[in-house]
């Protein structure tokens, strides 16, 4: 198991000069929930529910927390949120090599150690890597130095030219999937910092396949694969994302632990051979 620093310190919530009521204006009308509708779930009144998105009237901190409960709202923008309202921050964000959070890497170290010789990795909200287990490491070696200093990013590092791109065989297809995930998590969190990545990702050239290169021939799957060329072999995998039940803190609610599942049984009976 490999930790990786990310090099950054995370990103703090400042109040909105705006108010509360029109974040959660925004929130609601981006989950498509009408103000009855919410009034309902949080046992109030589409009166009240008005009168707060208008600044009419101001929301306790039990109600700004129980409005965001109801409209999904990520960790930290129901700090945002309270910020916003005047209130004090709810969730905390703990530093991740912080002893208070020993239980939860260590948890995390055994988990995806158990996953060996399969790859599995740990990630940030913006996709750096915080951790890594041998499965993973094996198809880095040839990837320039630069792609591998910290702050190791897995988007970055997957869709690089230079990086694993031009030994992915089914390459325009994982691609089109890795930046559709990355819309939906700008579309969810706004984040500026994902923003920036996906714009830089995106226009990174496709790499041209060598004449003869032909991709492999279509094989039905469950999941569409991850299909990499490794030692002359490729090996096809579907990926598994797992994110924390009902997280209390901001930097253990951005933490996300993928897993890279054998597709084919060349491709299990392969990585199984490395094993001692």
């Amino acid at each position: 198991m490999t930790i990786v620093p990310t090099g950054s310190p995370a990103a703090t919530t400042a109040p909105s000069e705006r108010g509360v009521g029109p974040l959660l204006r925004a929130w609601r009308e981006r989950r498509r929930v009408s103000q009855l509708e919410l009034a309902l779930r949080a046992d109030s009144s589409a009166r009240h529910i008005s009168f707060i998105e208008t600044g009419r009237s101001r929301p306790s901190e039990e109600m700004v927390l129980r409005l965001a409960e109801h409209l999904d709202v990520p960790v930290r923008d129901r700090n945002a949120l309270l910020l916003a309202a005047g209130y004090a921050p709810h969730y905390p964000e703990t530093p991740l090599d912080s002893p208070a959070l020993d239980s939860l890497r260590q948890g995390m170290e055994r988990l995806i150690q158990c996953y060996e010789p399969y790859p599995a990795l740990v990630v940030d909200s913006v996709y750096d890597v915080v951790a890594a287990n041998r499965g993973l490491l094996m198809f880095l070696d040839g990837v320039p130095e630069f792609l591998l200093e910290p702050p190791l990013n897995a988007m970055r590092l997957t869709l690089h030219p230079e990086g694993l791109a031009p030994r992915i065989r089914n390459l325009p297809e994982w691609r089109g999937h890795l930046l559709a995930q990355m819309e939906r998590e700008i579309a969810l969190h706004r984040s500026a910092r994902l923003r920036a990545l996906y714009e830089e990702v995106a226009a990174y050239p496709v790499p041209v396949r060598e004449p003869g290169g032909e991709p492999p021939e279509p094989v039905p799957y469950f999941a569409l694969p991850l299909q990499i060329e490794h030692e002359g072999r490729t090996l096809s995998f579907v990926s598994s994302i797992s994110t924390f039940n009902t997280p209390m803190d901001v930097t253990v609610a951005e933490l996300a632990i993928e897993t890279l599942l054998p597709a084919d049984p060349a491709t299990v009976k392969y990585l199984q051979s490395l094993l001692p």
